[in-house]
């Protein structure tokens, strides 16, 4: 059975990082290899399917993550990082800096994909965890949530639009009621889970976390640190230049130039680019930082994200296999006679296809083209239904998908505890998220 081979892989993953302690991109090819052979696919054509894997994944994120990366890297060194979370644990406080952080996650992830929002909130809690000296996952959990929240249920994510022109749901609802659904579920899950997990694992909240790609932490004096507000800007660039693009997409008609231009850097590697060349400018160039030292920055950026992009690389192979080795296609025929809501049968095959491929984006089209059909002979809102496989694709990240080891090591997280806290809170994220969903349903 496909989901056995699954389950084994996992098992002989798991295995080989943590008893024998082998590099974790080795694990993933090698593992991806040994359960594609098991699903079926030929010999000669298992290292074409994994090169796939791996090639899609990295060509995915590999911009992204090089140029957030080197963005970071320079908000970080030139002391614009620092000014934001010294501005924000003096406005705040301690006591309140956890609701400012999901409050500015949850705005920053209506527009950003989770990878690139990722990348550019992580430079600024860090340096807000090291000034309050309070641990960087109390800060990432509801972070993540946040952002993970946002991609799941809100358009104009690519999943809930896609799934929403599948099921012929009007975007405005669903952004409407997605709304509803993800607020609560972002209070839960971020602040109240992480509050618990602190409780329940304490080991794990580390204080003496380092990310590689940011270096070492430095202190700046005032007068070395540029203004709060160029900070900020120059930041959360990548943020106003896709918000722009996403209102102009429905404001502006198309034909004209100045439409085609805000699109065009709308764009999420063009809003990397353009927003790193602006900050090379703003925090550098005109602070009297020599461009020879902003090279060096940039430069040891893109070193310290390398094994980091393999990982991830490794991740999509994973995937890869599994969708070549027809593990959607099993998993559609279990639920081909499903006698369950329409709402309950959507998330759950969705979350079945999120377990089992390690994609959220591949499980929100599948199950939504599994689960389609239903709203026809249910009379379910259409709406309703693209939250319920919005749910159900966030359903277990684990080891089988690129996000587990994006959060594993930006986080610095070992393999335990990454499953302990970012598996387990992706499980209850999207288990919430159904019943929001379904108390909408009374009501709808």
């Amino acid at each position: 059975m496909p989901i056995l081979i699954i389950a084994l892989g996992v098992a002989l993953l798991v295995f080989m990082i943590i008893k024998l302690k082998m590099n974790t991109f080795i694990s993933l090819v090698v593992v991806s290899i040994t359960v594609g052979l098991s699903l079926g696919i030929p010999w000669n054509k298992i290292a074409e399917v994994v090169e796939k894997g791996i090639g899609d994944q990295v060509g995915h994120l590999a911009i992204i993550f090089g140029l957030g990366s080197m963005l970071g890297k320079l908000i970080s060194d030139s002391g614009a990082g620092h000014r934001i979370a010294t501005t924000l644990t003096d406005k705040f406080g301690r006591r309140y800096i956890e609701w400012a952080v999901v409050i500015a996650s949850f705005i920053i992830g209506l527009a950003l994909f989770f990878e690139v929002g990722l990348v550019v909130l992580l430079p600024i809690i860090y340096v807000i965890a090291q000034e309050m000296n309070m641990a960087l996952l109390y800060l990432a959990i509801p972070m993540a949530a946040a952002l993970n929240v946002a991609h799941a249920f809100l358009p104009p994510h690519p999943a809930p639009t896609a799934i929403a022109g599948i099921m012929g749901a009007p975007l405005g609802q669903v952004l409407l009621l997605g709304m509803i659904a993800a607020v609560p579920t972002i209070i839960i899950m971020g602040p109240g889970y992480n509050h618990v997990l602190h409780r329940l694992a304490p080991q794990i909240y580390h204080k003496d976390v380092k990310i590689p790609v940011l270096g070492e932490l430095k202190t700046f004096k005032e007068d070395e640190m540029p203004k709060f507000g160029i900070s900020l800007v120059t930041a959360i660039m990548p943020v106003i230049l896709i918000v722009i693009a996403t209102v102009v997409k429905y404001v502006l008609p198309k034909p004209w130039l100045l439409s085609k231009v805000l699109r065009f850097i709308g764009i999420p590697d063009i809003a990397m680019i353009v927003s790193l060349l602006l900050a090379i400018y703003t925090v550098g160039l005109s602070r009297g930082m020599k461009m020879k030292r902003i090279g060096q920055s940039l430069e040891t950026a893109v070193k310290q994200i390398a094994m980091m992009l393999l990982i991830i690389g490794g991740g999509g192979a994973f995937k890869e296999v599994l969708v070549e080795g027809g593990v959607a296609t099993y998993v559609s025929h279990l639920f081909t006679n499903l006698d369950l809501s329409p709402i309950i049968a959507a998330w759950l095959i969705t979350a079945v296809l999120r377990v089992c491929l390690g994609s959220t984006t591949v499980a929100a089209l599948t199950g939504a083209g599994l689960a389609a059909p239903m709203i026809a002979t249910t009379g379910v809102d259409p709406a309703l239904m693209v939250l319920a496989v919005g749910a159900g694709s966030v359903f277990c990240d684990h080891v089988n998908g690129a996000g587990f080891w994006m959060v594993k090591q930006y986080l610095g997280l070992s393999l335990k505890e990454a499953l302990v806290s970012w598996t387990t809170l992706t499980m209850l994220m999207s288990v919430v998220g159904l019943v929001m969903v379904l108390g909408i349903s009374l009501f709808v």
